[in-house]
């Protein structure tokens, strides 16, 4: 991507872009439909352009935003440091992402679908971030743990 292309698009991502931007990797948003192929592609290209440790610090750096929620405070404690290293590690990642390894789909996904067109791409990346992270078998372990308290009856019972 030139210098120009990059400046426009550094530009048009302010700063509560980023934090949609962080907010889409954990929600669903739909690229608007004259943008599909291009999201697509995109889509494509920053998965297959991201490494397992790239991944990793994704999901680091989305723990670390969400562990300074007021209500997260209370059962995780997340040192300045961690943020600052975690946060780093994602905007390295997020730059070689969009502005060396993909910068043709990105300008491709811009002009079709604006800034939305980038955070629907980010999506698939998130997706296997997160895919990893519940693979593990002590994560898995964990989670197990709501077992426990559903009510499989009740759930039967509604479905019948």
């Amino acid at each position: 991507m030139n210098p120009r292309h990059l400046a426009r698009l550094s530009r048009s991502l302010p700063q509560s872009l980023l934090a949609g931007l962080a907010l889409s990797l954990l929600l669903s948003l739909a690229p608007p439909a004259r943008a599909q192929a291009e999201v697509q592609a995109l889509s494509t290209c920053i998965a297959e352009g991201a490494t397992g440790k790239d991944r990793k610090d994704l999901a680091r750096w989305m723990f670390v935003a969400m562990a300074a929620h007021p209500d997260m405070r209370a059962i995780s404690s997340v040192p300045a440091a961690a943020t600052d290293s975690a946060s780093r590690a994602a905007g390295e990642l997020f730059t070689k992402l969009l502005a060396e390894t993909c910068p043709a789909q990105v300008k491709a996904a811009m002009q079709a679908g604006g800034p939305m067109a980038i955070q629907a791409a980010f999506q698939v990346l998130g997706q296997l971030a997160m895919q990893e992270l519940m693979s593990d078998k002590d994560v898995l372990a964990s989670m197990a743990i709501l077992e426990r308290y559903i009510d499989k009856q009740k759930i039967d019972a509604a479905g019948r």
